[in-house]
């Protein structure tokens, strides 16, 4: 169902005032709202579609495609998760979460590019140390790692969304199961929480001293004052139960359209999740403008990868060794699902639109709006 707003109306709402720089962004921000506001519309031009089988006709505008834009993640997500269909094993798989600190937010907004690869670093090193122990796996284990900037309320909340699978290829390029599943048992984490969260906390610490040298040293005592959380839930399934999970956390934003219940003249209604109470589901107000500040904090630096891939999962290895892997574990990749060319007609229901016809911001030809005219003249119910 198509929501009743859009972040995009809020930012047309207040364009003029984004102009003037009344909210303050960067050049790169400026640049993303600018694409967000004008997705599907008649400013990035668009195309005709016709149906095949029932003649049926319409104008479509373009997507901005943006990574931010709410209106243009289903089909990237559809295709990168298709993509991982056929690098999957058949392991378990943990969900491990590493957050930091608020008292990095500051730094997170200066250093935004240095701070998050920082975060991505030391939570695979973290992993990566504890995958060699041999008390624990004593193997070459890999890492998903997914970026979030946001809290539900839009705050800025960084933290990383790991997919880990629970064991390790041997130097002989043998699997070798995690300890914890060994004992039969299945342990909602994989490695010692506390224990991680002190190597995380500390590789973390070293790698900001080294990167970003502009923080002052009296800032850094305040680092180990704070509790540095990672957290661990079950593992999944299956590979299918992997696939969902990835299906809903890689291409995901700050916020959904169709968390959006009001926009009145100069505010902005939205749902959020309470964990603090249960995940108890609230209602929150801001100003427009507010609004457009929070978003404006999740727009990552220009090419930024906020999806990476570490140790086996790592693209190299997938690319060498994945398939013999899969082999030695007796596994046949899950296959993946024939994507149609066509669209579905929203009439007669059949994957038989297409493209015949493509127009720039100046608006379709006189002659195709004509004949869109007629048809719906003569297919009025």
């Amino acid at each position: 169902m198509k929501p009743r707003f859009e972040v995009a109306e809020i930012l047309q709402n207040n364009w003029i005032s984004i102009e003037h720089k009344e909210i303050k962004l960067n050049t790169w921000q400026l640049r993303t709202l600018s694409a967000i506001k004008s997705c599907r519309t008649a400013k990035l031009g668009g195309h005709i579609d016709s149906c095949s089988s029932c003649g049926y006709i319409q104008i479509s505008y373009n997507s901005c495609r943006n990574r931010h834009c709410p209106k243009c993640q289903g089909h990237k997500t559809e295709e990168w998760v298709q993509a991982r269909h056929s690098e999957l094993l058949p392991v378990a798989y943990f969900h491990v979460v590493f957050t930091i600190p608020d008292t990095l937010n500051a730094y997170a907004l200066q250093y935004p590019k240095e701070l998050y690869s920082i975060l991505f670093k030391s939570s695979w090193q973290t992993i990566d140390a504890f995958s060699k122990d041999k008390q624990w796996v004593g193997a070459k284990m890999g890492m998903i790692g997914i970026l979030h900037t946001w809290g539900q309320n839009l705050s800025l909340h960084p933290h990383l969304h790991c997919i880990v699978p629970g064991g390790g290829v041997t130097e002989q390029g043998r699997w070798k199961t995690a300890k914890v599943l060994k004992s039969g048992k299945v342990s909602k984490i994989l490695f010692p929480v506390k224990a991680m969260s002190k190597v995380f906390r500390g590789k973390f610490i070293a790698l900001l001293r080294k990167e970003i040298p502009q923080i002052p040293y009296e800032f850094y005592p305040q680092l180990y004052d704070h509790k540095w959380v990672v957290y661990a839930k079950r593992p999944f399934g299956g590979p299918k139960q992997v696939i969902e999970y990835l299906g809903r956390y890689t291409h995901k934003i700050a916020i959904s359209n169709h968390r959006i219940k009001n926009i009145s003249k100069d505010s902005v209604t939205f749902t959020y999740k309470d964990y603090r109470h249960k995940a108890k589901q609230k209602i929150m107000t801001l100003t427009q403008k507010e609004f457009i500040r929070r978003f404006s904090l999740h727009i990552l630096p220009k090419r930024f990868v906020r999806i990476r891939h570490y140790g086996i999962l790592s693209s190299y290895w997938k690319r060498e060794k994945l398939k013999e892997l899969q082999v030695s574990l007796d596994f046949t990749p899950l296959t993946q699902t024939i994507q149609t060319k066509n669209h579905q007609c929203p009439k007669c229901k059949n994957h038989s639109l297409q493209i015949v016809f493509q127009f720039d911001s100046r608006g379709p030809p006189k002659n195709w709006l004509n004949r869109i005219k007629k048809y719906n003249k003569q297919n009025i119910n």
